[in-house]
């Protein structure tokens, strides 16, 4: 873990108690929001779509998918900014137009783009914190979706369409939604941190509830192990 995580954990349990109560007040469980009212149907063979999801500390976003039936892969890394500036160091001041993202490869005739759009502004992050989550603070992690399809486009647009015009957030929704137009993936001591952290005071408090909140609210999608990434 690098300092900055490690300090970002210490702070995260300090204040935890004073996080989850303001989490919980402003936010509905994730089992009180709605899926898309418009989604694909399940394609009638076996195959490979892929999209990027930024909601905060990538860790704890490719934990949540990686426990998702369907998901292929869920690889963290960087979208948003240039090649030249994908190094966790540099992303982590603020400044070079990267987002913490995972990559998400899926299986379209195993689970829909619009269930992973459901999980996502369910469990996986609080679409309404604008450039932060929990304890993080920067744009390197605000919400964004980068799409890989029109279809995509069509449904994320719609679906945050719906959301606010129920009100279903307190807040309105700060989501950015844009074209894929790389992503970088993330050094290798990024990949499966949660899995393999487990007793980290930062995964204890902020991401492994996000996987516990996805068995209960999502149970026909939840699969017990997750889909771990090959890291060379």
């Amino acid at each position: 873990m690098t300092k900055s995580r490690w300090i970002r954990g210490f702070t995260a349990a300090l204040l935890v108690t004073l996080v989850v109560s303001l989490a919980v007040a402003r936010a509905p469980k994730g089992d009180q929001i709605p899926a898309p009212a418009s989604d694909s149907a399940l394609a009638s063979k076996a195959g490979e779509e892929s999209v990027v999801f930024s909601g905060g500390c990538f860790w704890g976003v490719q934990a949540v998918f990686q426990h998702v039936k369907g998901v292929i892969s869920a690889t963290s890394g960087y979208s948003g900014g240039e090649a030249k500036t994908a190094q966790y160091e540099v992303v982590s001041t603020g400044e070079t137009g990267h987002a913490e993202s995972v990559k998400v490869v899926y299986d379209p005739s195993q689970v829909t783009y619009g269930q992973l759009l459901h999980v996502f502004f369910s469990v996986a992050h609080d679409p309404t914190e604008l450039n932060r989550q929990g304890p993080d603070e920067g744009t390197q992690y605000r919400s964004a979706i980068f799409y890989t399809t029109p279809e995509q486009l069509k449904i994320t647009q719609a679906y945050i369409g719906q959301l606010d015009n129920a009100h279903t957030f307190k807040h309105k929704i700060v989501t950015q939604v844009a074209s894929l137009k790389a992503f970088y993936p993330a050094e290798a001591y990024h990949q499966n941190y949660a899995t393999l952290h487990p007793d980290s005071m930062y995964i204890r408090f902020n991401d492994a509830p996000k996987v516990e909140n996805l068995k209960k609210d999502f149970p026909q999608l939840y699969r017990g192990s997750p889909q771990l990434v090959a890291v060379k």
